[in-house]
């Protein structure tokens, strides 16, 4: 009886271990019909939302586009240096996540300043040194306002310029895109174990069978 009984733990661990590889994550965004050739016939298909094209700097004046992020798992989120509240956390919460997968080429994480007159591409460098960010894992962007302001709410993200004290407004979320650019969960940089969760989904996508055929 007791050997039988270790049989059965054994084997729903096993199961629950196979379950939680084989999970899919949600996608998100509002998804759209378009209309396109389907096997020679024009059909209407519903699409996922997905990330649009983008262009901004980096911490090492290199250029970033949606193409730099092609055949990557990536996360993104938004930030000011200067912020006196949720960003340090933030970034210190995503420390974790950079050293998890920082030797993985086909993982990136980009960090969109909201205030760019002041984080300037030297500014974001120095950011980047007092973290310990080296490398092409993690990219701290800057752009023009406007695109930064935009691209935002195509993360489903809410930045603000500036609100009636004069200070920047942002969410805290960290947001987990697929290679197909499509958003798959987005978590609580401030907390955690949102932070230890978004770790353990970017391995549950990592080992989705559609994510390793993409492009």
């Amino acid at each position: 009886m007791r050997k039988l009984l270790i049989g059965v733990i054994i084997l729903t661990l096993f199961n629950a271990c196979k379950s939680t590889n084989n999970a899919k994550l949600p996608i998100l965004g509002n998804a759209h019909e378009v209309t396109k050739m389907v096997n020679g016939k024009s059909a209407t298909v519903t699409e996922s939302a997905t990330i649009p094209d983008f262009k901004f700097v980096n911490q090492y004046a290199d250029t970033i586009t949606r193409k730099s992020l092609d055949g990557k798992i990536y996360v993104a989120d938004f930030f000011f240096t200067t912020c006196p509240t949720i960003c340090p956390v933030m970034h210190r919460n995503m420390i974790k996540v950079y050293d998890e997968f920082k030797g993985d080429d086909n993982f990136r994480i980009i960090s969109h300043t909201i205030d760019p007159k002041y984080d300037t591409v030297p500014v974001l460098k120095r950011y980047a040194d007092k973290l310990g960010i080296t490398g092409n894992s993690w990219w701290l962007l800057h752009g023009e306002k406007g695109d930064t302001y935009k691209i935002a709410t195509s993360y489903l993200q809410s930045v603000q310029e500036k609100n009636p004290n004069g200070e920047y407004i942002h969410d805290g979320y960290f947001i987990l895109v697929d290679k197909q650019k499509r958003i798959r969960g987005t978590y609580m940089g401030t907390d955690p174990k949102e932070v230890d969760k978004l770790i353990e989904d970017i391995k549950t996508l990592k080992a989705d069978p559609e994510e390793a055929v993409a492009k």
